[in-house]
Protein backbone atom coordinates (compact mmCIF):
# COMPACT_ATOMS: atom_id res chain seq x y z
CA UNK A 1 0.00 0.00 0.00
CA UNK A 2 2.70 2.68 0.73
CA UNK A 3 3.71 2.32 -2.65
CA UNK A 4 0.66 2.96 -3.91
CA UNK A 5 0.52 6.32 -1.67
CA UNK A 6 3.59 7.56 -3.42
CA UNK A 7 2.07 7.10 -6.84
CA UNK A 8 -0.73 8.70 -5.48
CA UNK A 9 0.94 11.87 -4.07
CA UNK A 10 2.92 12.25 -7.17
CA UNK A 11 -0.02 11.94 -9.36
CA UNK A 12 -1.64 15.15 -7.22
CA UNK A 13 1.66 16.94 -7.55
CA UNK A 14 2.39 16.64 -11.46
CA UNK A 15 -1.02 15.94 -12.87
CA UNK A 16 -3.52 18.13 -10.68
CA UNK A 17 -1.17 20.66 -9.43
CA UNK A 18 -2.19 20.52 -5.98
CA UNK A 19 0.37 22.57 -3.59
CA UNK A 20 3.01 21.59 -1.70
CA UNK A 21 0.83 21.77 1.38
CA UNK A 22 -2.10 20.18 0.61
CA UNK A 23 0.02 16.96 -0.87
CA UNK A 24 1.80 16.96 2.67
CA UNK A 25 -2.32 16.70 4.18
CA UNK A 26 -3.05 14.08 2.34
CA UNK A 27 0.35 12.17 3.10
CA UNK A 28 -0.45 12.52 6.71
CA UNK A 29 -3.97 11.40 6.61
CA UNK A 30 -2.93 8.21 4.74
CA UNK A 31 -0.12 7.21 6.83
CA UNK A 32 -2.03 6.85 9.54
CA UNK A 33 -4.59 5.08 7.86
CA UNK A 34 -1.86 2.89 6.82
CA UNK A 35 -0.58 2.76 10.34
CA UNK A 36 -3.84 1.82 12.02
CA UNK A 37 -4.09 -1.10 9.23
CA UNK A 38 -1.25 -2.72 10.24
CA UNK A 39 -1.99 -2.73 13.87
CA UNK A 40 -5.54 -3.88 12.70
CA UNK A 41 -6.92 -7.53 12.99
CA UNK A 42 -9.98 -7.07 10.69
CA UNK A 43 -11.30 -8.82 7.84
CA UNK A 44 -8.01 -10.28 5.64
CA UNK A 45 -6.06 -7.72 7.60
CA UNK A 46 -3.05 -9.24 9.97
CA UNK A 47 -0.77 -7.31 12.51
CA UNK A 48 2.27 -6.68 11.97
CA UNK A 49 2.11 -7.85 8.10
CA UNK A 50 2.15 -5.46 5.01
CA UNK A 51 -1.11 -3.93 4.12
CA UNK A 52 -2.72 -5.31 0.57
CA UNK A 53 -5.02 -2.54 -0.75
CA UNK A 54 -7.35 -5.67 -2.46
CA UNK A 55 -7.66 -6.62 1.74
CA UNK A 56 -9.34 -3.02 2.88
CA UNK A 57 -12.97 -3.17 2.29
CA UNK A 58 -15.84 -0.65 3.81
CA UNK A 59 -16.21 -2.56 7.40
CA UNK A 60 -12.00 -1.59 7.63
CA UNK A 61 -12.43 1.59 6.86
CA UNK A 62 -15.91 1.92 9.12
CA UNK A 63 -13.59 0.67 12.10
CA UNK A 64 -10.88 3.64 11.28
CA UNK A 65 -13.58 5.97 11.07
CA UNK A 66 -15.25 4.65 14.95
CA UNK A 67 -11.08 4.85 16.35
CA UNK A 68 -11.06 8.22 14.86
CA UNK A 69 -14.41 9.64 16.74
CA UNK A 70 -12.41 8.79 19.98
CA UNK A 71 -10.27 11.79 19.89
CA UNK A 72 -11.08 14.07 16.35
CA UNK A 73 -13.58 16.33 15.66
CA UNK A 74 -16.14 15.93 12.47
CA UNK A 75 -14.70 18.10 10.49
CA UNK A 76 -10.92 16.20 10.76
CA UNK A 77 -12.94 12.88 10.06
CA UNK A 78 -14.49 13.97 7.09
CA UNK A 79 -11.15 15.33 5.68
CA UNK A 80 -9.72 11.78 6.69
CA UNK A 81 -12.29 10.16 4.91
CA UNK A 82 -11.60 12.40 1.90
CA UNK A 83 -8.53 11.75 1.41
CA UNK A 84 -9.10 8.15 1.58
CA UNK A 85 -12.26 8.32 -0.86
CA UNK A 86 -9.55 9.66 -3.34
CA UNK A 87 -6.97 7.55 -2.81
CA UNK A 88 -9.07 4.40 -3.44
CA UNK A 89 -10.44 6.13 -6.34
CA UNK A 90 -7.17 6.78 -7.56
CA UNK A 91 -6.73 3.38 -7.58
CA UNK A 92 -9.47 2.10 -9.07
CA UNK A 93 -8.18 3.96 -12.01
CA UNK A 94 -5.23 2.45 -12.11
CA UNK A 95 -6.96 -0.92 -12.41
CA UNK A 96 -5.38 -2.25 -8.85
CA UNK A 97 -8.94 -3.03 -7.68
CA UNK A 98 -12.53 -2.80 -8.95
CA UNK A 99 -14.77 -0.64 -6.71
CA UNK A 100 -14.22 2.12 -4.18
CA UNK A 101 -14.96 0.60 -0.16
CA UNK A 102 -14.79 3.87 0.52
CA UNK A 103 -17.66 4.91 -1.09
CA UNK A 104 -20.67 3.17 0.92
CA UNK A 105 -19.11 5.01 4.34
CA UNK A 106 -21.02 8.18 5.06
CA UNK A 107 -18.86 11.49 5.41
CA UNK A 108 -19.74 12.35 9.26
CA UNK A 109 -22.13 15.60 9.54
CA UNK A 110 -20.32 18.44 10.25
CA UNK A 111 -22.27 21.50 12.47
CA UNK A 112 -22.16 24.79 10.87
CA UNK A 113 -19.15 26.83 12.55
CA UNK A 114 -19.31 30.54 12.48
CA UNK A 115 -15.63 31.40 11.64
CA UNK A 116 -13.80 33.57 13.76
CA UNK A 117 -13.47 37.32 13.27
CA UNK A 118 -12.16 40.61 14.57
CA UNK A 119 -15.16 43.42 14.83
CA UNK A 120 -13.87 46.85 12.75
CA UNK A 121 -12.53 48.91 15.66
CA UNK A 122 -10.04 45.92 16.64
CA UNK A 123 -9.38 45.39 13.08
CA UNK A 124 -7.71 48.70 13.10
CA UNK A 125 -5.84 48.32 16.54
CA UNK A 126 -4.61 45.73 14.77
CA UNK A 127 -3.28 47.40 12.00
CA UNK A 128 -1.70 50.28 13.94
CA UNK A 129 -0.50 48.33 16.86
CA UNK A 130 2.81 47.50 15.14
CA UNK A 131 5.18 50.68 15.93
CA UNK A 132 8.96 50.81 14.52
CA UNK A 133 10.38 52.07 11.56
CA UNK A 134 12.68 49.08 11.00
CA UNK A 135 12.57 47.02 7.64
CA UNK A 136 10.98 43.84 10.01
CA UNK A 137 8.53 46.36 11.46
CA UNK A 138 7.92 47.77 8.25
CA UNK A 139 7.29 44.48 6.82
CA UNK A 140 4.89 43.27 9.36
CA UNK A 141 2.29 46.25 9.09
CA UNK A 142 2.56 45.37 5.21
CA UNK A 143 1.92 42.28 5.90
CA UNK A 144 -1.23 42.73 8.13
CA UNK A 145 -2.58 45.31 5.79
CA UNK A 146 -2.23 43.31 2.64
CA UNK A 147 -4.13 40.21 4.72
CA UNK A 148 -6.76 42.72 5.53
CA UNK A 149 -7.26 44.78 2.00
CA UNK A 150 -7.00 41.35 -0.26
CA UNK A 151 -8.29 38.70 1.91
CA UNK A 152 -6.10 36.12 0.76
CA UNK A 153 -5.21 32.72 2.35
CA UNK A 154 -2.08 33.31 4.09
CA UNK A 155 0.00 30.42 1.61
CA UNK A 156 -0.77 32.75 -1.13
CA UNK A 157 0.40 35.76 0.53
CA UNK A 158 3.95 34.02 1.34
CA UNK A 159 3.80 32.95 -1.96
CA UNK A 160 4.11 36.43 -3.59
CA UNK A 161 6.98 38.00 -5.44
CA UNK A 162 7.81 41.37 -5.70
CA UNK A 163 6.39 41.69 -9.33
CA UNK A 164 2.77 40.10 -8.28
CA UNK A 165 2.05 43.47 -6.84
CA UNK A 166 1.20 46.33 -9.77
CA UNK A 167 1.37 49.65 -7.58
CA UNK A 168 -0.23 51.44 -10.92
CA UNK A 169 -3.31 49.52 -11.59
CA UNK A 170 -3.93 48.64 -7.76
CA UNK A 171 -3.65 44.73 -8.30
CA UNK A 172 -1.49 41.79 -6.77
CA UNK A 173 -1.36 38.48 -8.85
CA UNK A 174 -2.55 35.67 -6.52
CA UNK A 175 -1.65 32.25 -7.03
CA UNK A 176 -4.63 30.23 -5.51
CA UNK A 177 -5.85 26.21 -4.77
CA UNK A 178 -4.62 24.24 -7.15
CA UNK A 179 -2.21 26.77 -9.13
CA UNK A 180 -5.14 28.92 -9.78
CA UNK A 181 -4.43 32.38 -10.75
CA UNK A 182 -6.29 35.26 -9.78
CA UNK A 183 -5.93 39.24 -9.87
CA UNK A 184 -7.10 41.05 -6.41
CA UNK A 185 -7.82 44.55 -5.60
CA UNK A 186 -5.12 45.97 -2.96
CA UNK A 187 -6.14 48.92 -1.05
CA UNK A 188 -4.15 52.14 -1.25
CA UNK A 189 -3.21 51.65 2.71
CA UNK A 190 -1.75 48.59 1.82
CA UNK A 191 0.05 49.21 -0.95
CA UNK A 192 1.92 52.29 0.77
CA UNK A 193 2.72 50.08 3.58
CA UNK A 194 4.40 47.53 0.84
CA UNK A 195 5.93 50.58 -0.45
CA UNK A 196 7.47 51.57 2.40
CA UNK A 197 8.98 48.34 3.23
CA UNK A 198 10.18 47.59 -0.01
CA UNK A 199 11.98 50.74 -0.85
CA UNK A 200 13.38 50.69 2.79
CA UNK A 201 14.82 47.31 1.91
CA UNK A 202 16.11 48.33 -1.27
CA UNK A 203 17.93 50.82 1.04
CA UNK A 204 19.15 48.41 3.41
CA UNK A 205 20.73 45.94 0.88
CA UNK A 206 22.23 48.51 -1.64
CA UNK A 207 21.26 45.96 -4.33
CA UNK A 208 18.43 45.90 -7.05
CA UNK A 209 15.33 44.28 -5.92
CA UNK A 210 14.32 41.81 -8.94
CA UNK A 211 10.43 40.86 -10.02
CA UNK A 212 11.01 36.99 -8.61
CA UNK A 213 12.15 37.68 -5.17
CA UNK A 214 9.80 37.40 -2.56
CA UNK A 215 7.88 40.04 -1.64
CA UNK A 216 8.14 39.27 2.30
CA UNK A 217 11.36 38.20 3.67
CA UNK A 218 12.47 36.09 6.89
CA UNK A 219 15.51 38.27 9.14
CA UNK A 220 17.58 35.57 7.11
CA UNK A 221 16.85 36.93 3.77
CA UNK A 222 14.69 33.87 2.25
CA UNK A 223 10.78 33.88 2.04
CA UNK A 224 8.77 34.20 5.16
CA UNK A 225 6.56 31.02 5.59
CA UNK A 226 3.26 30.89 6.72
CA UNK A 227 4.21 29.72 10.38
CA UNK A 228 6.45 33.15 10.50
CA UNK A 229 3.50 35.54 9.40
CA UNK A 230 1.10 33.39 12.12
CA UNK A 231 3.75 33.79 15.19
CA UNK A 232 4.18 37.49 13.97
CA UNK A 233 0.33 38.22 14.30
CA UNK A 234 0.26 36.16 17.56
CA UNK A 235 2.66 38.22 19.35
CA UNK A 236 0.98 41.74 17.42
CA UNK A 237 -2.49 40.16 19.31
CA UNK A 238 -1.07 39.29 22.71
CA UNK A 239 1.26 42.90 22.81
CA UNK A 240 -2.41 44.43 21.97
CA UNK A 241 -4.51 42.80 24.58
CA UNK A 242 -7.02 41.98 22.29
CA UNK A 243 -9.76 39.94 23.74
CA UNK A 244 -10.54 37.50 20.64
CA UNK A 245 -7.40 35.73 19.56
CA UNK A 246 -7.21 35.78 15.46
CA UNK A 247 -4.97 33.42 13.26
CA UNK A 248 -3.43 35.18 9.92
CA UNK A 249 -7.18 32.68 8.37
CA UNK A 250 -8.95 34.98 10.59
CA UNK A 251 -7.84 38.05 8.48
CA UNK A 252 -9.49 36.26 5.88
CA UNK A 253 -12.64 35.87 7.44
CA UNK A 254 -12.53 39.47 9.04
CA UNK A 255 -12.23 40.77 5.68
CA UNK A 256 -15.52 38.60 4.07
CA UNK A 257 -17.49 39.64 7.32
CA UNK A 258 -16.66 43.70 6.85
CA UNK A 259 -17.59 43.40 3.11
CA UNK A 260 -20.77 41.51 3.40
CA UNK A 261 -21.32 43.86 6.19
CA UNK A 262 -21.07 47.19 4.12
CA UNK A 263 -23.19 45.44 1.40
CA UNK A 264 -21.07 43.56 -1.02
CA UNK A 265 -22.52 41.28 -3.29
CA UNK A 266 -22.00 37.64 -2.23
CA UNK A 267 -20.68 36.67 -5.47
CA UNK A 268 -18.27 39.37 -5.44
CA UNK A 269 -17.10 38.20 -2.36
CA UNK A 270 -16.32 34.73 -3.51
CA UNK A 271 -14.45 36.45 -6.28
CA UNK A 272 -12.54 38.01 -4.07
CA UNK A 273 -11.86 35.25 -1.91
CA UNK A 274 -10.87 32.62 -4.89
CA UNK A 275 -13.70 30.15 -3.32
CA UNK A 276 -14.36 28.03 -6.01
CA UNK A 277 -18.26 27.58 -4.89
CA UNK A 278 -20.38 29.98 -3.49
CA UNK A 279 -21.37 27.69 -0.45
CA UNK A 280 -18.17 27.95 0.96
CA UNK A 281 -18.50 31.95 0.99
CA UNK A 282 -22.18 31.92 2.30
CA UNK A 283 -20.94 30.75 5.41
CA UNK A 284 -20.01 34.30 6.06
CA UNK A 285 -23.51 35.57 5.78
CA UNK A 286 -24.21 33.70 9.22
CA UNK A 287 -21.76 35.90 10.32
CA UNK A 288 -23.85 39.08 9.44
CA UNK A 289 -26.87 37.99 10.67
CA UNK A 290 -27.02 40.88 13.48
CA UNK A 291 -27.03 43.53 10.39
CA UNK A 292 -29.53 41.66 9.04
CA UNK A 293 -31.84 41.77 11.64
CA UNK A 294 -30.55 45.55 12.30
CA UNK A 295 -31.12 46.85 8.92
CA UNK A 296 -34.39 44.39 9.00
CA UNK A 297 -35.87 46.28 11.72
CA UNK A 298 -34.86 49.91 10.79
CA UNK A 299 -36.63 49.23 7.43
CA UNK A 300 -39.86 46.85 7.90
CA UNK A 301 -43.47 47.89 8.23
CA UNK A 302 -44.72 45.23 10.33
CA UNK A 303 -41.80 44.55 12.03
Amino acid sequence: MRGWIESFIETLSAEKGFSLNTCRAYRNDLEQFLAYLRDSEIGLLRRGEKVDVCNVDDIVIRSYMGFLYKKNQKSTIARKLSAIRSFFRFLVKRGAIRTNPADTVLTPKRGRTIPNYLPVDDMFRLLDGVKGETVLALRNRAILETLYSTGVRVAELAGMDIGDVDFYSGFVRVIGKGNKERLAPVGKKALGRIRAYVDTRLKTTGSVIQDSEPLFLNSRGGRLSTRSIARLLEVVVRQLGLLRPISPHGLRHTFATHMLDAGADLRVVQELLGHASLKTTQRYTHVSIGRLMEVYDKAHPRR
